[in-house]
C-alpha cells in the first residue's frame, strides 16, 4: 500500500511508504515450514542423545552433570537445528574492497554447515548488494586516497590512548569542526566505534528517574544504551504518532511509578532510516510532539546521513527542518563515508558535557588518524570543499538508483518494505526454506545478497535486504533485477497484490492536537 500523508503543511512533499500484507496462504505455509523444521529438530536431537547421529555442538562434561548448566540446550535449539541448515549464507569472507563489486573466497562444507573449508578459489566480480556503501566512498582509487596515505605515513595506524589522556590529535579537532559545519550545529564529538557511540553515550545523558521512549524497531545499539542507562524504558509502535503521544501524555500525567514524581528527563529515541524496514522516521510529527510535551529528541542517523537529503545531510535536510529541532544528533561514518566510528552533535553545552562524562571518551581508544582523514576527505567532497561537484553527483545518483531499483521491483510483483527514497530495500521472502535457496542461487549468478530471518525479523517476515549504492551502474542494477525476475518466478516470490498495509494502524493519517 502507498501511504501518502500530507498532514497540512507538515510535509513539504508526499510521504510514501510500503508495507503490503502477504496472502494468507503464505503466512500459513511460513508457520508450517517452521513447524516441520521444529519437528525434525526434535527428532535429530533424539538421535544425537542416543548416539545415532554425531553430536557437533558443545555439551556439558559428564563430571559436571550436577553443576548449573553452562550450555542451555533448549535455548540453542533454533541455532542447532534451523539456523545451521542455512548457515553457509552468512559470514562469507570477501578479499577485496566492498565496492559495487567484490571478490569472494570460495568455501565448502563436508558436514552440513557445521564446519567449512576454503578451496583456494576466488569468486571474482560479485555484484555487491549488501554493503552499506551508499555513496561509493569505499574505494581503492590511488588519487582519491592520496591524503589518507599522507596521514598514514605521518601518524601511523594507532594512537594507543583515550581522548581524555593523550589521544586527542589535531585531526580529531579538524574533523569535529568539519562535522559541526556539515550539520549546521554548534559543536560535535567523534568516536572510534559507531555501535559504542549509542551504547556508551546514552547512559551519560539519562539515568535513574529518567524516561526513555523508544521506537520498537530501534537498533540494538540504542536498545543496549537505554538498558545500560538505568532509566525506565517504554516502547512505542514503529513510527506511530498516536502510540508515542499516549506514552508522552501518560508520562506527564502520572509521572514516575509509585512516587508519582515528575520524570527528571524524558527522551525520545528514533532512527533516521530503519535498517531492517527501510522506513524513514516521521520527524516533523515527532518534533511537534516533543515540543508540545517538553521532551528531548535523540536522532540516530547511522543509515540516513549522506544517504538522503538534497546534499546528503540526512533526514533533517530531507524534511527541510532545522538541526536545532533535534536535541542530540547522532550518526556513524561506517556507511556513507566508507570509514569507521560515529559522532554526537548539537549544542556546545551538550558536547562539552559528553567530553567529560562519555564512557567512550574516558575509556575507549581514539579514532585512528587515517580513518579520520578518510572521513574528512569524504565530507569535504560532499560539501564541495574539494573544488568539485562529485559529492553532490553521488547523492543524486544514489537517489536515482534507489528509485529505479524500487520501482522495478514493484513492477515485477515483489513485496518490498519502506520509503521510496530509502536506499535500504527489504524484499520479503517469508518462508524459511526460501532464505537459503534465494541467497545460494543469487551467488551462483555472481550476486552477493544479505538474507535475514528470525530472530532478527518477525518470525513470518524473513527477507533479503538490498543496499543500493551510488557506485552501482545501471547495467549492474539491471543484471540484479533480471536475476531477481527469473528467481522470483522459480521460487514463487512475487506475492504482491497491492493489498492494504499489514500495519494499517501505524500509517493512517495522524490526527494530533498540536498547539502553537
Amino acid at each position: 500500500q502507498k501511504n501518502g500523508i500530507s498532514n497540512g503543511t507538515l510535509y513539504k512533499k508526499t510521504f510514501i511508504e510500503h508495507f503490503e500484507q502477504a496472502p494468507m496462504y503464505v503466512a500459513v505455509l511460513t508457520f508450517l515450514g517452521f513447524g516441520v523444521g521444529t519437528v525434525f529438530g526434535y527428532l535429530r536431537d533424539f538421535m544425537r542423545a542416543w548416539g545415532l547421529e554425531k553430536r557437533n555442538v558443545a555439551a556439558e562434561r559428564e563430571q559436571q552433570k550436577d553443576f548449573v548448566p553452562l550450555y542451555q540446550d533448549f535455548e540453542n535449539f533454533y541455532t542447532r537445528n534451523l539456523y545451521m541448515r542455512i548457515r553457509d549464507n552468512w559470514n562469507r569472507p570477501i578479499c577485496s574492497v566492498p565496492g559495487p563489486q567484490f571478490d569472494l573466497m570460495e568455501r565448502v562444507t563436508d558436514d552440513y554447515n557445521w564446519t567449512f573449508r576454503f578451496t583456494g578459489r576466488t569468486i571474482k566480480n560479485v555484484i555487491n548488494m549488501g554493503s552499506y556503501n551508499y555513496l561509493g566512498f569505499a574505494e581503492t582509487d590511488v588519487n582519491a586516497l592520496k591524503t589518507v596515505t599522507v596521514e598514514l605515513q605521518k601518524y601511523g595506524t594507532g594512537i594507543c590512548s583515550t581522548r581524555q589522556e593523550m589521544g586527542t590529535l589535531d585531526k580529531h579537532v579538524e574533523l569535529e569542526k568539519l562535522v559541526a559545519k556539515f550539520l549546521g550545529v554548534e559543536d560535535a564529538m567523534v568516536f572510534g566505534m559507531g555501535f559504542a557511540t549509542n551504547s556508551m553515550n546514552i547512559p551519560a545523558l539519562v539515568g535513574k528517574g529518567c524516561l526513555i521512549l523508544s521506537d520498537e524497531l530501534n537498533h540494538t545499539s540504542l536498545v543496549l544504551g537505554a538498558r545500560l542507562s538505568g532509566a525506565t524504558i517504554r516502547i512505542f509502535k514503529h513510527n506511530n504518532m498516536q502510540s508515542l503521544e499516549k506514552l508522552l501524555r501518560d508520562a506527564i500525567i502520572y509521572g514516575q511509578p509509585r512516587s508519582r514524581r515528575a520524570w527528571r528527563k524524558i527522551i525520545i529515541l528514533v532512527e533516521g532510516i530503519y535498517s531492517m524496514e527501510g522506513s524513514i522516521v516521521r520527524l516533523p510529527e515527532i518534533v511537534l510532539l516533543k515540543k508540545k510535551y517538553k521532551a528531548y529528541l535523540y536522532l540516530d542517523e547511522a543509515h540516513s546521513i549522506g544517504a538522503v537529503g538534497a546534499t546528503g545531510r540526512g533526514v533533517v535536510e530531507y524534511f527541510g527542518m532545522s538541526p536545532d529541532d533535534v536535541d542530540v544528533l547522532m550518526g556513524t561514518f561506517t556507511k556513507s563515508f566508507g570509514a569507521a566510528g560515529g559522532y554526537i552533535a548539537g549544542k556546545k553545552d551538550l558536547v562539552d558535557f559528553l567530553r567529560t562524562h562519555s564512557h567512550s571518551a574516558v575509556y575507549a581508544t581514539s579514532m585512528c588518524p587515517p580513518v579520520a582523514e578518510q572521513i574528512i576527505r569524504a565530507m569535504k567532497c560532499l560539501m564541495g570543499l574539494d573544488g568539485t561537484t562529485q559529492g553532490l553527483q553521488r547523492v543524486r545518483q544514489l537517489g536515482k538508483n534507489t528509485r529505479y531499483f524500487r520501482r522495478r521491483l514493484h513492477e515485477m510483483g515483489f513485496i518490498i518494505y519502506g520509503n521510496d527514497d530509502s536506499p535500504v530495500v527489504p524484499l520479503l521472502l517469508f518462508m524459511p526454506g526460501k532464505i537459503g535457496a534465494f541467497a545460494r542461487r543469487m551467488l551462483k549468478k555472481n550476486i552477493g545478497v544479505v538474507v535475514v530471518g528470525f530472530p532478527a525479523t518477525p518470525i513470518a517476515e524473513s527477507r533479503a535486504r538490498f543496499c543500493v549504492s551510488a557506485a552501482h551502474t545501471r547495467e549492474m542494477l539491471d543484471t540484479v533485477l533480471n536475476a531477481l525476475d527469473e528467481l522470483g518466478d522459480f521460487l514463487h516470490l512475487k506475492y504482491s497484490r497491492y493489498s492494504k498495509s499489514s500495519h494499517p494502524e501505524l500509517y493512517e493519517e495522524t490526527r494530533l492536537e498540536f498547539e502553537d
